[in-house]
């Protein structure tokens, strides 16, 4: 395979197509439909998914939530504005964060959120820039962080959010993340029953969103992009609806970027599981999800074979980003940049806040 440049996955978007608002019926978005193999495109509304779902098929859903990880604070002795991104947890007072402006955080600068109600020191400067800080505060952090955070939205929104809880899924359950799996926006608890109620079993891991997944590309040769390390977590429950499904031919339906990397980080060989006796021919080429908790910098691109997923569900994603390749690896490129291209002269809303694709 020729070498893959960060070029060959740009495309022209107009600004007025990025989606600043939610809509007010998150199942009302529009639905890009894309086969895979054809590259033909349907084009229908969010809820009518569950035309494309069959009984037996599995939808894998990220139920990460997103704090307030956006604190707005001074510098002490200088009193200079400073924003910190809280990324990942290290301990109970420790954070690995990305800090505005980074030249004027060095370690042993403090720093003040909120009169003194949140304090900080950081500590050291790690790989990428990012900072690693000690916050000190009474009583419980998530409390604290509630009154003064603000929701991290990425900096194409411009809007403010008048609904905070509209950055997360209905579904979100465990605090931790820097950003939306936002595929899972479009769902509704009425459409998940119904499909539910169609025979298609859902499955829920646990994906904090961090640097690794919106961390831009900056290197031309695609391959030499380095993911940063995100936390997840799939529960014994979860691998067996997902080895269930996909043990009895049913397709294993991710939403979102992020569902994937989780299951694809987890898939682990049939035969090395011991679920099943060495020496079986059928299946030696078949995978299962194995459960488990721990760090993840999966980097998936074209070339890549997938080994659990069979569909996704997603938005539409940023020129050039890990985002758009990984798409590109399940769908193939030129499919990709075609329906990316359609999607532009339909007026489609693009990224966060808007419409949604499927992959099958």
């Amino acid at each position: 395979m020729s070498e893959l440049r960060r070029s060959d996955y740009y495309y022209d978007l107009p600004g007025e197509l990025i989606a600043q608002d939610p809509l007010e019926d998150r199942s009302s978005s529009r639905l890009m439909v894309v086969d895979r193999n054809t590259g033909k495109t349907e084009h229908k509304v969010f809820r009518d998914i569950t035309d494309y779902l069959e009984p037996g098929d599995c939808l894998v859903l990220n139920n990460t939530r997103v704090i307030p990880a956006r604190l707005l604070g001074v510098r002490e002795g200088t009193g200079g504005h400073v924003e910190v991104l809280l990324l990942k947890r290290l301990t109970g007072t420790d954070w690995e964060t990305l800090v505005r402006p980074g030249k004027s955080c060095r370690p042993g600068q403090k720093l003040e959120f909120g009169d003194g109600l949140l304090k900080a020191e950081v500590l050291e400067t790690v790989e990428g820039g990012n900072r690693i800080i000690r916050f000190s505060f009474d009583g419980i952090f998530e409390e604290v962080l509630d009154k003064l955070g603000e929701m991290p939205l990425p900096p194409y929104i411009t809007h403010k959010l008048a609904d905070p809880t509209r950055y997360n899924t209905v579904y979100a359950k465990f605090d931790g993340s820097a950003a939306a799996p936002t595929a899972g926006l479009h769902f509704t608890p009425e459409l998940l029953e119904k499909i539910k109620n169609k025979g298609v079993s859902l499955a829920y891991v646990t994906l904090h969103v961090g640097l690794g997944t919106f961390r831009p590309v900056k290197e031309d040769v695609i391959t030499d992009h380095k993911m940063h390390t995100e936390s997840y977590e799939v529960t014994q429950e979860t691998a067996d609806i997902i080895n269930a499904a996909k043990l009895a031919g049913g397709r294993v339906i991710c939403v979102g970027t992020t569902s994937c990397r989780t299951v694809e980080s987890c898939a682990t060989p049939v035969i090395e599981t011991g679920s099943v006796a060495d020496g079986c021919p059928e299946f030696e080429n078949r995978y299962e999800v194995r459960p488990g908790s721990g760090e993840t910098d999966i980097f998936i691109y074209p070339g890549y074979e997938f080994k659990i997923m069979d569909g996704l569900i997603t938005n539409f994603h940023l020129p050039e980003s890990t985002l758009i390749m990984l798409v590109s690896a399940f769908a193939g490129r030129e499919n990709v940049l075609d329906a990316y291209k359609e999607a532009v002269s339909e007026r489609y809303r693009f990224f966060s806040f808007g419409d949604a694709c499927f992959f099958h």
